[in-house]
Parts: structure tokens; C-alpha cells; sequence
């Protein structure tokens, strides 16, 4: 076997090569035990600022009670689907979760 940093390890039974790889694997483990720990500080303290986490809604509450007007107007699903730029799946999603009358 050939790592990147051009050490050779050759597969035979030789203690100082099992060293050697128990040594970067410890070393391996220990960097992203610390990289975890600095990400969920991170988290924490965006949390704690109130900072939103996540991916950003691509539909506001304004538009998702306007699809369900329309939709109960009798629009047909699939063009107000591609109109708002969403599957019709998440279309009816919004249909079914929305309780806001129209």
C-alpha cells in the first residue's frame, strides 16, 4: 500500500509498519474528533443568536396561502406547480399541511 505522503507499506507482518499506520489513524481520529467538537460549538452559538439553521424556504406563508386560494379556485395542480417553481409533490404537501382559510 502507498499513502499520499509517500510512505510505503508493503502488507508483511512488520511491527514498526503496524506502528506506523496505528499512529496516523490515531492521529486521523483525533483531528476529526476535534473538528465535530468545533462544529457543534459552532451550532451552538448560531443557535444561541438565533440564527436560522437549515436550508431556507422556498415558499413564504403568503405564497403557500395564494397556491391554496388558487388551488381552490380550481387552477389545475401541474401549472401552479411549475408557476411557484416546485414538484407537484410539494405542492400537495403544502395543500395538505396548509389550515390557513382562504
Amino acid at each position: 500500500m502507498r499513502s499520499p505522503e509517500r510512505l510505503t507499506f508493503s502488507g508483511q507482518d512488520d511491527p514498526f509498519q503496524r506502528l506506523q499506520l496505528q499512529i496516523i489513524g490515531a492521529v486521523a481520529e483525533f483531528e476529526r474528533a476535534l473538528i465535530k467538537e468545533r462544529q457543534r460549538e459552532g451550532i451552538a452559538k448560531a443557535k444561541s443568536m438565533g440564527k436560522h439553521l437549515g436550508r431556507e424556504r422556498k415558499l413564504t406563508p403568503e405564497l403557500e396561502r395564494a397556491i391554496k386560494a388558487r388551488a381552490d379556485a380550481g387552477e389545475e395542480k401541474k401549472a401552479l406547480a411549475s408557476e411557484f417553481g416546485v414538484s407537484r409533490q410539494t405542492l400537495y404537501r403544502i395543500l395538505g399541511r396548509c389550515p390557513c382559510p382562504v
